[in-house]
C-alpha cells in the first residue's frame, strides 16, 4: 500500500514537466496508487494525450475529473525557484501546476485513500477520469473518454472537477456551469499606399475604429440569475505592414466571445455580421467555436458540497458560472450533476504559482467529507 501525504504526492507530480498535452508519467504514479487501493485502472492513449479511467465499488457513481497537464512555465528568470521542483516556504508550496491542477489531484487521491481505509464497504462507486490535454486542444482527452463511457452505457451521477474555483478563501466559490467560447479572425481590407497621401488610399485601421467600438460596447441583453452577460473581447490586432510610411492594405483582428445559454452561436454570428455590413466595410470573417455553455441545475451534489465546505472552512459558498471553460462541460452530455471545486486561483498560469499547505490539507478534508456525505 502506498502511503503518501498530500505534499509528498504533489511533489512527485510537480517534478514531472507535463506541459500540455504530455503527461510524461504523472498518470503512472496516480494509477499505481489507485491500483493499490483496489481500483480497476484503464489507461487510454489517444495521439499524444494520456487518459486514465479508474473505478472502485458499485452503485451510484461519483467521478473525480482532473488533468495532469500544465501550461509552460514562462520566463524561468521570473521564478524564484525551479518551476518543476516543489519549493516549500512559509507554509506555501511553489511550482507549476500546484494549483492548476496537480494540487487538487493530490488532494483527491489522498481523500479517497483515507475514505476507503475507513469505509471499505461503502455503498457506491468512485471513479477517476484524468487527462493530459485540458490546457491545450482538449480534443483527445475528456471529450473522447466521455464518448467511450456513453458507448458503454456508463451512468455518472455526480462529477466533481478540481479546477481552481476559489477566489479569496478556499471554498468561497464553486461552479456549476460555464459560458461558451467562440473566437473569430476578422480581416478588414483597405488600399495600401504612401502614408503622406492618405486621400489617394484607404486606411483599414481608421475604418475599423468605430466598428470595433460598436462590437465592444454591444449590449447582448442576456444576463440572467445564473450567467453574466455575453461579452466580446479583442485580443490581437495586426496590420499588414511594419513600415512607418505605408498605409496598410489590410488589418487583422482576433476576438473571443464568451456567451451564455440565452445567446446562440448563430445569433452571435448574425449580429456581428450585421454590424460589419452596416459599416460598409470590405471584410472577411472566420469563426472557430471552442465550447458550448453548460449549466448543472443544483439538485443533490451542490448542497452536499456547500455543507462539506462549511463543515471544514466555516464559510458560506457562492455558486457561480464565471470564468473560462472547463472539461466539466463534457459531462453535461451524460446528464451528470457537475460541480467544480478547487484551490485559490490567484496565481494560476503565472510565474511562482503557489498554494498554502493549510489549503491543500483542508481540500483533502473537504473532498473526503463530500464522499462521506454522498455514500455514508
Amino acid at each position: 500500500m502506498i502511503l503518501l501525504s498530500v505534499i509528498e504526492l504533489l511533489k512527485k507530480l510537480v517534478e514531472i514537466p507535463s506541459i500540455s498535452p504530455l503527461d510524461l508519467g504523472c498518470q503512472n504514479i496516480i494509477g499505481e496508487i489507485l491500483v493499490s487501493l483496489g481500483f480497476k485502472v484503464e489507461k487510454i492513449l489517444i495521439n499524444k494525450t494520456s487518459n486514465l479511467w479508474a473505478e472502485h465499488g458499485k452503485g451510484k457513481t461519483f467521478t473525480f475529473l482532473g488533468h495532469t497537464d500544465v501550461v509552460p512555465p514562462g520566463n524561468i528568470k521570473n521564478w524564484n525557484s525551479n518551476p518543476f521542483s516543489l519549493r516549500i516556504s512559509n507554509n506555501y508550496v511553489f511550482g507549476r501546476g500546484v494549483v492548476d491542477m496537480k494540487g487538487s489531484i493530490a488532494a483527491m487521491i489522498v481523500a479517497v485513500r483515507d475514505f476507503i481505509f475507513r469505509y471499505p464497504f461503502y455503498k457506491g462507486r468512485i471513479t477517476f477520469l484524468i487527462t493530459s490535454d485540458e490546457e491545450s486542444t482538449g480534443t483527445d482527452g475528456t471529450v473522447k473518454i466521455v464518448e467511450k463511457l456513453i458507448q458503454r452505457k456508463e451512468k455518472i451521477d455526480f462529477c466533481l472537477v478540481g479546477e481552481p474555483t476559489s477566489e479569496f478563501i478556499l471554498g468561497d466559490v464553486i461552479k456549476n456551469g460555464r459560458r461558451g467560447s467562440l473566437s473569430a479572425q476578422l480581416i478588414i481590407y483597405g488600399v495600401q499606399g504612401h502614408i503622406a497621401y492618405p486621400h489617394l488610399f484607404d486606411n483599414p485601421i481608421h475604418k475599423s475604429i468605430l466598428i470595433l467600438q460598436n462590437l465592444i460596447k454591444y449590449d447582448w441583453k442576456d444576463k440572467n440569475e445564473f450567467f453574466p452577460s455575453t461579452q466580446l473581447q479583442i485580443y490581437k490586432i495586426n496590420s499588414s505592414t511594419n513600415a512607418n510610411n505605408v498605409i496598410p492594405g489590410e488589418l487583422k483582428i482576433e476576438f473571443n466571445v464568451r456567451f451564455n445559454p440565452k445567446t446562440t452561436v448563430s445569433k452571435i454570428k448574425s449580429i456581428i455580421s450585421f454590424l460589419l455590413d452596416s459599416s460598409n466595410l470590405k471584410y472577411k470573417l472566420n469563426w472557430k467555436q471552442f465550447s458550448n455553455p453548460f449549466y448543472s441545475k443544483p439538485c443533490k451534489l451542490i448542497p452536499i458540497v456547500e455543507k462539506s465546505i462549511n463543515s471544514i472552512q466555516k464559510i458560506s459558498t457562492q455558486v457561480s458560472t464565471s470564468g473560462g471553460t472547463s472539461d466539466g462541460r463534457f459531462f453535461s452530455n451524460m446528464n451528470s450533476e457537475i460541480v467544480e471545486l478547487g484551490l485559490i486561483n490567484k496565481t494560476i498560469h503565472q510565474c511562482n504559482e503557489r498554494t498554502s499547505i493549510s489549503d491543500l490539507k483542508a481540500l483533502v478534508l473537504i473532498y473526503k467529507k463530500i464522499i462521506c456525505n454522498l455514500f455514508i
